[in-house]
């Protein structure tokens, strides 16, 4: 690098702004990809059952059950969004259920593991956000 002491004040100057021009296309760069990043995780979806095990019906514990065990729910008709499974893991409801059904979809949820469908968009939920 050069000696900035024989240069016009100007020409230092210049260069900082120029350095401070690169720093904040930086910024700018950087956070269109984390709304995205945040708008997929509401967007991700969670099936209750996953699709392998589609027949089965869900008890009050989260566990999967035969169908017509006593206190039971059926499937529910259709993936859940990331944005309804949080508020309901907070302690809201899912749409189009009641407090028991709801906890018995999110209690599925929380039992969710690697490989099955929707565990990937349960484990970006868990991430904090900053």
């Amino acid at each position: 690098m050069s000696d900035d002491s024989d240069l016009p004040t100007g020409s230092t100057r210049r260069r900082a702004l120029m350095i401070g021009a690169v720093g904040a296309s930086a910024i700018v760069s950087i956070r269109p990809a984390l709304a995205q990043a945040a708008g997929s995780v509401a967007n991700c979806e969670i099936p209750v059952p996953d699709p392998g095990r589609a027949g089965k019906y869900i008890a009050a514990d989260g566990s999967l059950v035969d169908p017509g065990t006593p206190g039971a729910f059926p499937p529910a008709g259709a993936a859940f969004k990331g944005e309804d499974v949080k508020k309901a893991l907070n302690g809201g409801t899912l749409p189009g259920t009641d407090y028991e059904r709801s906890k018995a979809y999110t209690n599925y949820i929380r039992r969710l593991q690697s490989g099955q469908s929707g565990f990937t968009c349960f484990a970006s939920l868990q991430m904090p956000r900053g």
